[in-house]
């Protein structure tokens, strides 16, 4: 087997960045260019893979056998081994201990229960019978939990593949067996949502000796149903049968070729199909794809290069004592408070959105406009109660003489009544809000557990400013309650009057219950004209009474 004289190299340079960023444990921000492998249960992403080596090697059995993404990296090479990342030095010959490792390797990190990871396995094949190439076989599509895998399986095993095939340097290896309608093909349908033009998808259909008597593949893989740029090319692997009767794939990589040529629709295009052809192709677009990407790729290394070279410069002549890196470190973390302080009250956004409960700001709005409102509304009034009152204070003014008309001084005597006690459930929102605050401060503060003098010190100064703050809040509760405390606007337009005194006192209830949503100093003037349109009612059936007595 050949390769791309002068370009063979580009591959195994690139599985070697992809190695390095892997086992230094570095986020790989870098775009490498690479080949994915997508499609459903099944379709038999697995027996083209093998193909490519020539050995049994990848886990099978029902329900999902790929949960972790497989990076394979084929080195052609004079002698044939398998190695892992992640037992650097130590060589396979057996390929059944390959699929054991495997195997042990996913469990050690999703468990036995069926789960997926979308943390990658690194292996790499030597062999003179494959090409240099570089693909990621990812976990087959699903729409059904088996066993103890969580019920949202296909939506996680969608956004894993989502990670992989939205990078604009990652081909797409899109299989769909034959033997099923590809128009409604998972992995054609996915590829399309991130390739819609089909610029980075290569089609690969199995299953062709499968169909269905009469029907074959044949438009699908001269491009002309589901048009590909880079095309499709049909394959013929093992069956079932022939794995569990431990079929050579040399001899099925045979039986593959004789279908082709003796298939009267693929005869033409025989050349042009198999796993042969498949693997020389995809070798010759990756190269090129990467020779194609070198230019960004080089000048985003450049600039990661001289951002690290930046900050290791920075710590060069780093002193753990210096005290002018103590204090920016403080300061930066005084900062980072800060922000956290005003994206939990702003809603601003950050990294973690609490979709459990309410928190920050969103309890604060909803004391505003739930449980303020709520307070004024438990404010029940005993009308009885009320004209006894009223009663009373006519009496009482009136003294020893008898008067003609109701006293000013009566009225104005229990609208104050009534509008004091309004300062009991405003002073209580304020002291919510501060307690919300509070738990604020606290749970920002668990950041800066690592430094208790700090964090004690910050929450000290601001629990001060907070509470300077209250005080002055309170007071200006206090001026606004005694703002309408002095004065009865009788002109108010909410003030009922004697035109409408003999209207249904149950207008001024609803009145009072409209008041939620409304900013505080709104609420105490409504609330001030619906008590003084009560008491007034409540003057003007006692007058009218004693008037019919007289």
């Amino acid at each position: 087997m050949t390769t791309n004289v002068g370009m063979e190299q580009l591959i195994p340079l690139v599985n070697k960045l992809q190695d390095a960023f892997t086992h230094l444990g570095v986020s790989l921000s870098l775009d490498l260019p690479q080949i994915a492998v997508v499609g459903s249960q099944s379709a038999g992403k697995s027996s083209v893979l093998e193909n490519f080596v020539g050995k049994d090697f990848l886990p099978r059995g029902s329900g999902i056998c790929t949960r972790r993404p497989l990076v394979l990296q084929l080195m052609n090479g004079n002698v044939e081994y398998a190695e892992f990342l992640h037992q650097k030095g130590r060589k396979y010959t057996d390929f059944d201990a390959v699929r054991k490792e495997i195997e042990d390797e996913t469990d050690r990190v999703t468990g036995a229960n069926k789960g997926i990871s979308s943390v990658p396995i690194n292996l790499r094949v030597h062999s003179p019978h494959v090409l240099n190439l570089t693909l990621v076989d990812l976990p087959g599509m699903t729409k059904v939990a088996v066993g103890d895998q969580p019920p949202d399986i296909e939506i996680q095993i969608r956004d894993m593949l989502m990670q992989f095939i939205t990078k604009e340097n990652c081909l797409i290896l899109a299989v769909s067996p034959a033997n099923t309608d590809l128009a409604n093909s998972d992995a054609l349908k996915i590829a399309k949502e991130v390739d819609p033009q089909g610029q980075r998808t290569i089609g690969v259909i199995t299953k062709l000796d499968l169909m269905d008597d009469g029907t074959d593949a044949k438009d699908i893989l001269e491009n002309r149903l589901l048009p590909l740029r880079r095309g499709y090319i049909g394959v013929v692997n093992r069956s079932q049968r022939d794995i569990e009767g431990k079929k050579d794939i040399h001899a099925a990589l045979q039986s593959e070729r004789k279908f082709f040529l003796g298939h009267p629709s693929y005869r033409q295009m025989a050349e042009r199909m198999g796993t042969p052809y498949l693997q020389k192709s995809l070798n010759q677009q990756l190269t090129n794809h990467i020779r194609d990407s070198l230019p960004g790729l080089r000048d985003k290394l450049q600039k990661q290069l001289n951002s690290f070279e930046k900050d290791v410069a920075e710590y060069k002549n780093f002193r753990p004592d210096d005290p002018a890196r103590k204090t920016k470190a403080m300061l930066q973390m005084i900062q980072a408070f800060s922000n956290d302080f005003t994206n939990a009250i702003e809603g601003s956004g950050g990294d973690v959105v609490n979709t459990a409960e309410l928190s920050g700001g969103a309890r604060i709005n909803r004391i505003f406009h739930e449980r303020f409102p709520l307070e004024l509304v438990k404010m029940e009034l005993d009308e009885k109660e009320l004209r006894r009152e009223i009663s009373y204070a006519i009496r009482n003014i009136h003294a020893i003489r008898v008067g003609l008309f109701t006293p000013d001084l009566a009225f104005e005597a229990i609208c104050k009544k009534q509008i004091g006690r309004l300062k009991e459930p405003s002073l209580k929102c304020i002291d919510m809000v501060i307690g919300e605050l509070g738990k604020v401060i606290q749970m920002l503060g668990e950041k800066m557990a690592r430094y208790p003098r700090l964090r004690e010190e910050i929450e000290r100064i601001i629990g001060t400013h907070i509470h300077e703050c209250e005080q002055q809040c309170k007071e200006q509760i206090l001026i606004l309650n005694a703002v309408q405390l002095a004065y009865m606007n009788t002109n108010h337009e909410d003030f009922i009057g004697f035109a409408n005194a003999s209207s249904d006192v149950e207008v001024s209830k609803a009145q009072r219950k409209s008041v939620s949503g409304v900013s505080l100093d709104r609420a105490l003037c409504v609330e001030n004209a619906t008590l003084c349109n009560l008491c007034f009612f409540c003057l003007f059936l006692l007058v009218s009474r004693e008037k019919r007595l007289a």
